[in-house]
């Protein structure tokens, strides 16, 4: 009953947000906000829009399997932040986009700019299902199952709820309710930290101290070139996910589009771009403090580092749950309901080309969350671990055709062969397949975070090739 009451005072929070931004509510406000966002606002909820609950579950697991090496990936994040402040948020501005795949149309084709639009679309639906499905079992297992609720309608319930807080505000609530849900979430974290503290009989500085002495807190792999956390490959590879999995997202880019001005939007980019070290310290750090919790009681670690955290939950009780409860929708729901806002923006404006349409885009929205709710429960019914693994490896896939397009139009004059675009699109990333199958059989090469690298690069290779010889002069512009 705690939990119950926690999360729906919860939600009473976020309706009361609701109700105050969707006020003489537009699609202008629903896409952009009018422009208006608070640039710090933008920034602090943006950390927790990027921290989906499966993360909030994961990252501190990870300690078991790679150390603290995934802290070199956010270092590399700095970088890719600087590159979209700098490089693609002045292209967004100076065109005053809505949605940033317009930009495709226009230097590189109609057939070029669809088929970003649907790469995008493809891949975050069936990805944010599959991170919300996780969540969603999660909260059944924990809360609802004892309240006899059935899963159909657990997931009924949380998309409806989503729908209900964004129907008609968009991603102008989303920029308040984002800030809301970023301080649950970060607050949760901290008071788990302090509990496991607490079990331990640690002091800060006690607990500073047994992170930094534990052989997990290792963070700088420069000695093996051919593992997947070696140092220079991560950063490297921070660097790309960022620019691909943010610069060229629509989900992650449309509310640093509502930032007054390109000046607060890059202030914005920036601020939340080195946030990410900190933030991931903080998981990171707990899971080596919970590795410690049960070493210390003589309680074997989990194979898996997913089970890490709720393995705590189970042992500590209620008022651990509750919190961990409060983390989970916090991550999920700023994850999920940015998703859901940026699908109805991409078909409306980059499908059917109809931006002012406010009963398009009233019926787009309610479209997409039907489909969200098939989805997540056609997951549940397959119910197999194999086949979401593989789902999240075809989704990696399928930002690095994006990258491609973009850096082709961004760094070169050239135009394209439009009507061989989509096919060069699809056929990039099963090559980065097959090459990556070959390297494993032939010299046991296990590809990380750089095949999206490879991706991107096939991509441009491919439009280099097809390209027609003379300068598109709009390029110049």
């Amino acid at each position: 009953m705690l939990i119950l009451a926690t999360i729906l005072g919860y939600f009473a929070v976020l309706f009361s947000i609701s109700r105050l931004t969707q006020r003489r509510a537009t699609n202008e406000t629903f896409f952009r906000a009018d422009r208006r966002s608070p640039w710090y606002m933008v920034a602090f909820g943006m950390v927790g829009a990027s921290i989906s609950g499966v993360t909030f579950v994961s990252v501190p697991g990870m300690v078991l399997s790679s150390q603290m090496t995934y802290l070199q990936v956010c270092l590399g994040f700095i970088f890719g932040y600087l590159a979209v402040a700098f490089i693609l948020l002045p292209v967004y501005y100076r065109l005053n986009l809505t949605s940033i795949y317009t930009y495709l149309g226009q230097r590189l084709g109609s057939r070029s700019y669809h088929t970003g639009a649907w790469f995008f679309l493809l891949s975050k639906m069936v990805g944010s299902a599959v991170k919300f499905y996780v969540v969603c079992i999660i909260l059944q297992q924990f809360v609802l199952d004892a309240l006899g609720v059935p899963f159909i309608i657990t997931v009924i319930g949380m998309v409806a709820l989503i729908w209900l807080y964004t129907y008609r505000g968009g991603v102008r609530t989303l920029v308040f309710t984002d800030t809301f849900q970023t301080f649950c979430l970060f607050t949760a974290l901290l008071l788990i930290i302090y509990k496991v503290m607490g079990q331990m009989d640690f002091s800060v500085s006690e607990a500073v101290s047994a992170i930094v002495g534990d052989d997990r807190s290792r963070v700088f792999v420069f000695d093996d070139w051919a593992s997947p956390h070696n140092f220079w490959k991560q950063l490297v590879s921070g660097a790309f996910l960022v620019v691909v999995m943010t610069g060229l997202d629509q989900d992650m880019m449309q509310k640093n589009l509502t930032c007054r001005t390109l000046r607060e939007a890059q202030k914005d980019m920036c601020s939340y771009g080195v946030a990410f070290v900190p933030a991931n310290l903080l998981f990171l750090s707990l899971g080596i403090l919970l590795a410690q919790f049960f070493e210390s009681h003589g309680v074997a670690l989990p194979e898996k580092g997913d089970a890490l955290l709720p393995m705590f939950v189970d042992w500590s009780g209620t008022l651990v749950a509750a919190l961990f409860t409060i983390g989970i929708v916090a991550a999920s729901f700023s994850s999920a309901d940015s998703a859901l806002t940026s699908l109805t923006t991409s078909f409306c404006v980059d499908i059917c080309h109809r931006p002012a349409d406010e009963r398009l885009r009233k019926r787009t929205h309610l479209t997409i969350c039907v489909l969200f709710v098939v989805f997540i429960l056609l997951f549940d019914a397959v119910n197999s671990k194999s086949l979401i693994d593989a789902i999240y490896t075809i989704i990696s896939y399928t930002y690095g055709p994006l990258l491609g397009l973009f850096a082709f139009g961004l760094f070169t004059k050239r135009r394209v062969r439009d009507r061989v675009v989509p096919a060069i699109c699809i056929a990039s990333p099963f090559v980065c397949y097959a090459v990556d199958y070959l390297l494993q059989k032939s010299f046991d090469y296990h590809f990380g975070y750089e095949l999206l690298m490879l991706n991107g690069l096939l991509t441009f290779l491919g439009l280099w090739l097809t390209a027609p010889r003379h300068i598109n002069e709009n390029a110049l512009l």
